[in-house]
């Protein structure tokens, strides 16, 4: 009996040896939801400098190779010190651009206004028109308009009206000039009343007329 309980306790000292750690596999011990954060925190990603580029999206180019990162329309090249970008210098767009696009490096005018305005008009290029009768105007290449106003004559009467459609005034009745509050034809001499006799300024319409006294006529005797 005794042999036995001691045939026993070596077992028992003997078997534990026989277990060694890697016959234990994690997968018959989890870790817990806490422990596989931690170690999916500690991730390491590849580090690319001095050997490439990344842009925004995370797609890598190699040195020397050129890419358009998110940030920028210009082309970069990828180098060892990071990714070099051109800065060229754009050219002006037109003031009279209607549309531009900025697909590429610098903004391009796809299409330039091809009309004038004018008062709240559009006239073609090199198209002549008239606003008002006393002004000739014309589209320029330039999309601005220019104009040329009438300069009229001093009218020979002191009565001008304006006809439609016409820029200056006319003397529809012919010369004349004020004799007083009366206007008189020119070219003629005139009887304004019984004793005055008158006559208009050869081409000087804007003064009064010329006046001369004769014998009243209806004056009784004495």
């Amino acid at each position: 009996m005794a042999l036995h309980i001691h045939e026993a306790w070596i077992l028992l000292f003997v078997l534990p040896g026989l277990v060694t750690p890697a016959a234990i596999s994690h997968e018959d011990y989890p870790a817990d939801e806490g422990d596989q954060a931690s170690s999916n925190d500690n991730l390491i990603f590849d580090d690319y400098r001095g050997k490439g580029c990344v842009d925004d999206s995370g797609f890598v180019y190699k040195l020397g190779e050129r890419f358009f990162p998110g940030h920028s329309n210009c082309p970069c090249v990828c180098t060892e010190d990071g990714p070099v970008c051109d800065q060229p210098e754009c050219p002006k767009i037109h003031p009279k651009c209607t549309k531009v696009e900025h697909n590429g490096c610098c903004p391009e005018c796809k299409e330039v206004k091809n009309f004038c305005e004018y008062h709240g008009k559009n006239y073609k290029i090199l198209e002549e028109f008239k606003p008002s009768p006393c002004e000739w105007c014309r589209c320029e290449p330039s999309n601005e308009v220019h104009c040329v106003v009438a300069d009229c004559a001093v009218p020979e009467c002191v009565n001008p009206v304006y006809e439609p459609e016409q820029c200056c005034p006319v003397c529809k009745n012919g010369p004349n000039c004020f004799a007083g509050t009366t206007i008189i034809p020119a070219g003629i001499e005139v009887k304004v009343d019984d004793c005055n006799i008158c006559h208009c300024h050869n081409g000087d319409w804007w003064k009064p007329a010329q006046c001369s006294k004769r014998e009243c006529q209806g004056k009784q005797a004495l």
